[in-house]
């Protein structure tokens, strides 16, 4: 089944209700989030209040524990009202996913409030040195989103004992991702970017803090899931949502070329020594195709999203492992996502003429977050690689994390 974007019915979650009530605070903190390059504290208590934080955490925890597609819907939903909130929602519910790592007495004792937002940097930069007890970590970690409203940020560590990366017999190193209060960090002003500026993705500095083990985790672990459940059979399944501030990204911006069109005059041309007739810019062609294909792009890839993952979904829920085909698809559907999204705001950007050069229009900031949203990671073409390793049964490539 394929839900409406921003819309709910009575059955849905009230986050889901939350989430749409909430638009209007959102964009109307809009030039205040892109300036501030970061999200707003009486937004960012508006989102933890309505849950959305917490929006994975467990049932038995007194949390709502939402499956995948669900949401999704949320997180698209606040983007299509603003990108950065969107994508700070995205990264900020994965508590509920990574407490899940942990012994679950510990995980408890360190979120007595299961609304806060968790950042994150699990790309292994820095240095966790093996001392009794725990981790002496250290280091420089990247795109910290959401770090100034966070309460935690489990950061990805490189493990050193006697001063020298630890590493296993083929030469991997042995990583291991910390859990580190935001407070114990130092934020690092480096976020002046092209997009999504609002997410405050800064660099943070950690300099010889103390971890006990039990407030870390390994990817490495085969034994890394400590919660029972469906959203817990599959590790990875917090990037399962990935995808959707790009689609609420894109469905605004072809919402607000549709508004702009109908009233905005199109430009006047001569037709041989004859003057056009004057006419809205939504009767021109050339923008009706560029709406045409762009909504067409979003409605393919949203399609292709709910079905793949309602399946992988199902799979889970029957207690099966997922198939290749599932991984593989699964591993790419970001990608493939963003990418079709990147397409649609060109598309109407485009459409729209000079006037979506403006950095007071939506066009102008809808390109630009896109654009720095494809830039991530797990858009990266490698996506691509890693999928046809396993459709081909060939040695898997995997992130290093």
């Amino acid at each position: 089944m394929t839900w409406t974007a921003g819309t709910a019915s009575a059955d849905d979650s009230p986050i889901l209700h939350a989430a749409i009530a909430l638009a209007p605070q959102i964009a109307a903190a809009g030039d205040e989030i892109e300036q501030a390059r970061r999200i707003p504290p009486p937004v960012a208590k508006a989102m933890k209040d309505a849950g959305i934080f917490g929006m994975v955490m467990p049932r038995a925890w007194g949390g709502p524990e939402l499956d995948p597609l669900t949401q999704f819907r949320i997180i698209e939903t606040l983007a299509m009202a603003d990108g950065s909130v969107g994508w700070c929602a995205m990264i900020g519910c994965d508590s509920g996913y990574v407490s899940g790592f942990l012994d679950q007495d510990v995980a408890r004792a360190m979120y007595p409030d299961i609304r806060v937002a968790t950042g994150a940097a699990a790309t292994p930069t820095g240095k966790a040195t093996r001392v009794a007890g725990g981790y002496r970590v250290e280091g420089r970690f990247p795109f910290v989103s959401g770090c100034h409203h966070s309460e935690w940020a489990w950061l990805g560590c490189i493990v050193h004992q006697d001063g020298a990366p630890r590493t296993d017999a083929q030469g991997v190193p042995e990583t291991r991702q910390c859990f580190l209060r935001v407070s114990q960090c130092e934020i690092l002003d480096t976020w002046h970017t092209t997009g999504l500026r609002g997410t405050g993705s800064n660099d943070i500095l950690v300099r010889d803090v103390f971890v006990p083990a039990e407030q870390t985790f390994s990817f490495q672990d085969p034994a890394v899931v400590r919660r029972p459940g469906p959203l817990h059979a599959f590790p990875f399944l917090f990037i399962a949502k990935g995808g959707a501030a790009a689609l609420g990204i894109a469905r605004h911006a072809v919402d607000a070329l549709i508004e702009n069109a109908a009233t905005r005059p199109a430009r006047r041309y001569t037709l041989g020594d004859r003057p056009e007739a004057p006419r809205m810019l939504r009767e021109e062609v050339f923008v009706q195709e560029a709406v045409g294909r762009a909504d067409t792009l979003l409605a393919s890839v949203r399609a292709y999203y709910f079905d793949e993952m309602g399946a992988l979904w199902q799979t889970l829920v029957a207690g099966r492992p997922p198939s290749a085909l599932q991984l593989a698809r699964f591993t790419t559907a970001h990608a493939h996502i963003i990418g079709a999204c990147v397409e649609a705001v060109q598309l109407v950007y485009k459409a729209a003429g000079g006037t979506a050069v403006y950095a007071k229009g939506p066009l102008d900031r809808c390109l630009r977050d896109i654009l720095t949203m494809n830039q991530h990671v797990a858009g990266s073409l490698r996506t691509y690689e890693m999928a046809g390793r396993l459709l081909f049964g060939l040695e898997p490539l995997r992130w290093l994390f």
